[in-house]
């Protein structure tokens, strides 16, 4: 099994642990008070090492920057968004590094993990502390599957900050969106924003060929996104390929935006180069200042405003939730209802409407302690 011998220190007897690694090379462990520890150590290298979980502690001595390119490259396009592996490169300089960077993987206890959690959700929203944590136990997690650490010390932490009320959604109605189209230096994009539910850049990264002009529907096959002030054309956010329908009464400016411009050309803008939005002095911005001097009820919005809108009046109008899942592009219906549960609150009182308009009218007796009853 190993070797287990006594020596002196100025602090009183210590024990020393032989044994042999599954490479046959020797390793030594020192410093045990008691003969007891010293054989319990020995023993659990004898049983790992048995079962094949031995790790070798010299291994587990290295930083946690040692697995941040691997893991970050892991994360690269085409296997994650673009804006998204941005994100996370973003939250590994900001968050991470500082603080885990240059630790020995050994020596990070869930405790410590814990702390810095708590202290970082002092200063970021939960969306940058879950993500910074998820990047931290993802590179711990590789040196797992390397066989250099056994536990996970950022798996199963506690106490991550809940979620807050988030931003408030804004929704305008079938009159404010005209004004605000009336007003905009591209009324059919706006249009086309708050009844169809596209994306900003799905809309503006949508191509003549994308359009069906005889079933009046957008195919929605790419997003053009701005990442570092340049625009990145990939997939849809769900990778996948979508149709939209958009109302008869968009069709002639939807006509009119194909109208010299080959099967190539972008929808939107030139048709060559694809339309950005420029903040607070950009045209949407402009438009939506002309639109509140005209209409002082319309709140103040942005681009991806219109797509809550599409999904506010798609409901209103009776649509279903599959139907506004479709529409949105969501992965699931349990998406779609958890980001507008409250649009479908209104649902609730049409149901009760109908089962009212449905329930037979019966005369009960009188007496507090009656009941409705069908009658047999």
């Amino acid at each position: 099994m190993g070797l287990i011998t006594a020596y002196e220190t100025t602090k009183g007897r210590r024990y020393r642990v032989r044994y042999r690694k599954r490479d046959l090379t020797e390793a030594q462990k020192r410093g045990f008070t008691t003969m007891r520890e010293a054989q319990l150590y020995l023993s659990t290298v004898t049983v790992s090492k048995s079962t094949g979980e031995y790790i070798d502690p010299a291994s587990s001595r290295v930083p946690v920057r040692m697995f941040a390119d691997s893991w970050l490259r892991s994360k690269q396009p085409p296997m994650s968004k673009p804006s998204y592996y941005k994100t996370l490169e973003q939250a590994w300089k900001n968050h991470v590094a500082p603080v885990w960077a240059e630790r020995e993987i050994a020596s990070i206890r869930r405790s410590e993990v814990q702390d810095w959690v708590s202290e970082l959700a002092t200063r970021k929203s939960r969306t940058v502390v879950i993500r910074s944590l998820g990047i931290l136990a993802g590179m711990l997690d590789v040196a797992i599957d390397d066989r250099r650490l056994v536990n996970n010390p950022a798996r199963r932490v506690r106490n991550l900050p809940r979620h807050g009320p988030g931003k408030r959604r804004v929704y305008l109605t079938h009159d404010q969106v005209a004004t605000l189209a009336a007003c905009s230096a591209y009324p059919t994009l706006v249009l086309t924003l708050a009844y169809c539910g596209l994306r900003w850049g799905e809309a503006t990264g949508l191509r003549v060929r994308s359009v069906n002009r005889l079933r009046r529907r957008f195919v929605i096959e790419e997003n053009a996104v701005m990442i570092s002030y340049e625009i990145q054309v990939g997939t849809p956010k769900s990778h996948e390929k979508r149709s939209v329908p958009y109302p008869e009464r968009l069709a002639p400016m939807v006509e009119q935006a194909c109208a010299g411009k080959g099967p190539e050309g972008l929808l939107f803008g030139d048709g060559i180069n694809h339309m950005r939005n420029s903040g607070e002095k950009g045209w949407f911005a402009n438009a939506v200042r002309r639109a509140q001097a005209v209409d002082p009820s319309i709140p103040r919005v942005t681009p991806h405003d219109l797509r809550h809108t599409a999904a506010s009046l798609a409901i209103s109008s009776g649509a279903n939730v599959k139907a506004v899942q479709r529409m949105l592009g969501h992965a699931s219906a349990a998406m779609t209802l958890d980001t507008y549960a409250d649009l479908f609150d209104d649902d609730l009182d049409a149901v009760a409407a109908r089962l009212n308009d449905a329930m037979p009218l019966i005369a009960l007796p009188s007496g507090p302690q009656t009941r409705y009853a069908r009658p047999r």
